[in-house]
């Protein structure tokens, strides 16, 4: 068992905290058991298991399964395990993933979002949870926003990170090619005269959404062809952006539903 904290594998691991060395190393670290629970249930590629003795006892269908898909299991100390994780109360498993090919779009996309610069982990992986919930095809991302596999990012979408195909891109390309597809794109912009619910979302729609402090940046704003606002009261000055999507992707959801 390790119960150093200054053991090679400890350091190698507490490193996979920073985004560098994630990109450097081609792995990323997955929190607790829940998270692991949904990686095997779809197979993801685990490259080692790091778990206290308490959780392997508790554990014991878990820890079969994992036994014969991960090349690597060590049993730690509940200090090393607390050293790897950047939770400040972890469940006693930790495991470092390989980064992956993401999963691939559908060849016909009908309801998909665009984040343009979002800052907060929190909020990504909400809309990812979110998105999976009311059956988007997928989710692209700007190369200025948090990075995918933050683990707040994971945390936050509650597993269905390994469900949603997303992709970090120039969002120009993703626009232009929805387009050209003949979908509707639709902006979220404060401004707009139309509310969200006035608009035909039976159409293959894609949701932009912008930064949490400043929103949509103009440029992006502009390849729109639409525009929707979602009301607000007065002296309110705007939703979380996570809260955004999910009125949007469930009104779309619910038109659809009701189609005649």
């Amino acid at each position: 068992m390790l119960t150093s904290l200054q053991n090679p594998l400890v350091k190698q691991l507490r490193k996979l905290h920073r985004p560098k060395e994630r990109r450097e190393q081609q792995l990323f670290l997955l929190e607790g058991t829940h998270l692991i629970e949904e990686a095997c249930l779809v197979d993801y590629p685990l490259a080692l298991v790091c778990c206290t003795p308490d959780w392997q006892e508790a554990h014991p269908d878990l820890w079969a399964v994992l036994q014969p898909r991960v090349a690597r299991i060590e049993l730690v100390s509940p200090e090393v395990l607390a050293a790897i994780a950047t939770t400040t109360t972890p469940d006693g498993v930790v495991a470092a993933a390989l980064r992956s090919s993401p999963l691939a779009f559908p060849a016909t996309i009908t309801l998909a979002l665009a984040v343009e610069t979002l800052q907060d982990p929190g909020n990504l992986g909400t809309i990812i949870r979110t998105a999976a919930a009311a059956g988007a095809d997928g989710l692209w991302v700007s190369t200025d926003s948090v990075d995918l596999d933050h683990p707040k990012v994971l945390r936050a979408s509650a597993g269905q990170w390994f469900r949603l195909p997303m992709q970090v891109v120039d969002l120009s390309d993703p626009i232009a090619h929805f387009k050209a597809a003949g979908g509707q794109v639709i902006a979220t912009l404060p401004s707009a005269d139309l509310t969200y619910w006035e608009l035909n979302w039976q159409r293959p729609s894609l949701i932009l959404l912008g930064n949490e402090g400043a929103g949509l940046s103009p440029e992006l704003a502009a390849q729109a062809d639409v525009e929707v606002t979602i009301p607000l009261m007065a002296g309110v000055e705007s939703l979380n952006v996570a809260i955004a999507a999910a009125l949007l992707l469930y009104e779309a959801r619910r038109q659809r539903k009701h189609k005649t």
